[in-house]
């Protein structure tokens, strides 16, 4: 197990990585319950290993633990992410080690921890929960700060993981049109009917989902196109799928579309 090297009080100590994966696993610990463990299951009826604890517990674990260890810097909580993510095992201990890095990401790392994040996507991430925080969170500000590697997952459409391609989706959904500062950047959608064309067959309920999800919000902006590549791929569609994509569009245009399949 690696350290870290802490300056506090202008000393400098050693405190070794498990020491604060422990301290984390005891603060999930201490506020899990099984009321909550079984509300979290109902969302998950393939199954999942869940301690019991929501969305606000670890929020507020985080902000203690980054409060009361706030020397950790930007290099040292991406160790600890790692460290940790070797070690999580239940479900909230994935979400937590992810967020450890959030506050880091929109200022500090290189291009390369979009590698990263690939990486954890195709072996810590094993429901949708933990793809779609990843990417609506951590992977989100990180390209924020980054747009030259926003087009840069198409190649995640293509991972033998299934957590992964839909993660080619999902890390786009926010991208359709978004303003960054004084400028609006708009994904092309070129792009997102390529990504879409690739995953349309998949096998994989929670891809075709990330499809749907897709190409709703790209039908906000764009509904002419979505509706065209929806008519030229219209035998290759699920009935979910297409529910998926044409939920955001008015009443009469979703009955035309769900009469083509």
């Amino acid at each position: 197990m690696s350290s870290l090297n802490i300056q506090a009080g202008g000393h400098c100590f050693m405190r070794d990585m498990s020491f604060y994966i422990h301290h984390l696993k005891t603060e999930l610990r201490q506020v899990s319950t099984l009321e909550k463990a079984e509300s979290s299951r109902r969302y998950f009826p393939e199954g999942f290993e869940c301690l019991g604890v929501n969305a606000a517990d670890i929020k507020q674990i985080l902000k203690r633990f980054q409060t009361e260890y706030a020397d950790l810097n930007a290099e040292q909580t991406l160790e600890l992410t790692e460290a940790f993510l070797k070690e999580a095992k239940y479900n909230e201990e994935f979400l937590l080690a992810f967020a450890l890095i959030n506050k880091f990401v929109k200022r500090h790392y290189e291009d390369t921890l979009l590698a990263r994040f690939e990486y954890w996507l195709e072996h810590y991430a094993d429901n949708w929960s933990l793809v779609d925080d990843l990417c609506l969170k951590s992977i989100f500000n990180f390209l924020m700060a980054r747009p030259h590697l926003i087009e840069s997952m198409q190649h995640w459409a293509l991972s033998k993981n299934p957590w992964c391609r839909r993660a080619s989706c999902v890390v786009w959904v926010k991208f359709i049109k978004r303003k960054m500062g004084k400028q609006t950047y708009f994904l092309n959608t070129a792009l997102v009917f390529k990504q879409c064309n690739l995953l349309l067959e998949d096998k994989n309920e929670f891809v075709q989902k990330g499809v749907g999800w897709l190409l709703k919000v790209t039908a906000i902006e764009h509904q002419a196109e979505v509706i065209r590549f929806i008519k030229e791929n219209i035998n290759r569609f699920t009935r979910p799928t297409l529910r998926y994509a044409i939920e955001k569009m008015d009443g009469e245009t979703r009955k035309v579309m769900l009469q083509l399949s």
